[in-house]
């Protein structure tokens, strides 16, 4: 038995967000006191495995075949429940990402046990049993959810609601598993690639997002000078989305993306629930807005009330000054 980890990885290159479902995952194993597992899928992944290997997993068990190349539902589920019926782990941890969700959920079905979906914090109470927390309702309340005791628990957790650890120095065992992935009932016929110009927007430590404010696509040049100084992801709201100012996805709230940056810097965003429940969770929240009153300005740390067009051009100047005289 042992505690399982799923690593997401992309054409070759690993997630970053799969090592903080690993840190899960090795709190979980000491918990249980088992092993911790990591189980890569893909097409010829074994060259990843070391890299997972430092990052505390005692066992990498890489699954390589050419139909794994691409995610699929049904491939991956397959492969992982084989895993599971032959490890018999009592938890699989995987990252809430929009791949994860989906296999999580399928895995939990097949193996006819317990998911708990987008967890922010995993503990443990004084009997020893597993509790979670995860935002309900829109992200206005959190719960606490106690793990049943059916095994394997699954988990899915939320990204960057875990600090990164640094690589261990050790260097685990990787397996080649046997696995015979199912027969696929879909299969990936095109990938259309959409290329942003700046940091994936799930995994960045800083996001300037703008909404309504901006007046017009040709004004988000403004956030993206800024973004390019300071190493940001540029976002929207769904009503710049709307507007068809930015690509969906650019777009952050409960129909776009959930991110959870160190800083979240908000420009012409009047603050409404849906786009609230997408970043939340952001270490520190900057809004800048004409009125004072603006939804956005109850939950931010910093609020700067004044024109978006004046102040976001003093924001990148100081910012390029700063950095100039680093």
């Amino acid at each position: 038995m042992m505690v399982l980890t799923f690593i997401e990885q992309h054409e070759g290159t690993l997630k970053k967000v799969s090592f903080e479902a690993l840190l899960v995952g090795f709190k979980l194993a000491r918990h249980y006191d088992k092993p911790l597992a990591a189980a890569l899928l893909g097409n010829d992944v074994s060259e990843l495995a070391g890299t997972v290997a430092r990052f505390g997993a005692e066992h990498v068990i890489t699954a390589n075949d050419p139909s794994l190349e691409r995610y699929t539902p049904d491939g991956y589920a397959s492969v992982l429940e084989q895993l599971c019926r032959e490890h018999q782990p009592v938890a699989v941890v995987l990252s809430a990402t929009a791949l994860g969700k989906d296999l999580g959920a399928t895995l939990a079905a097949r193996l006819e046990t317990a998911i708990i979906p987008d967890c922010t914090a995993v503990e443990f109470d004084e009997s020893g049993s597993v509790t979670a927390t995860r935002p309900v309702f829109a992200g206005k309340a959190l719960s606490r959810v106690k793990a049943p005791a059916t095994a394997p628990l699954v988990l899915t957790i939320r990204p960057r609601s875990v600090a990164l650890q640094a690589e261990t120095g050790s260097s685990g065992c990787v397996v080649n598993a046997d696995v015979k992935p199912a027969e696929l009932r879909s299969q990936v016929a095109e990938v259309v690639r959409c290329v942003m110009k700046t940091v994936e927007l799930t995994e960045a430590d800083i996001i300037v997002s703008g909404g309504r404010g901006m007046k017009g696509p040709e004004n988000y040049a403004l956030l993206e000078e800024l973004a390019a100084v300071i190493n940001a992801a540029v976002g929207a709201s769904r009503a710049a989305v709307d507007a068809g100012w930015r690509d969906h996805q650019y777009q952050v709230g409960q129909t776009g993306k959930t991110v959870s940056p160190t800083l979240y810097i908000a420009c012409g965003i009047s603050g409404a629930i849906q786009h609230l429940v997408g970043m939340i969770n952001s270490k520190f929240i900057v809004a800048i807005n004409k009125d004072p009153e603006a939804n956005i300005m109850k939950v931010a740390d910093y609020g700067v009330v004044g024109d978006l067009f004046q102040v976001i051009p003093l924001l990148t100047a100081e910012f390029r000054r700063v950095k100039q005289a680093s």
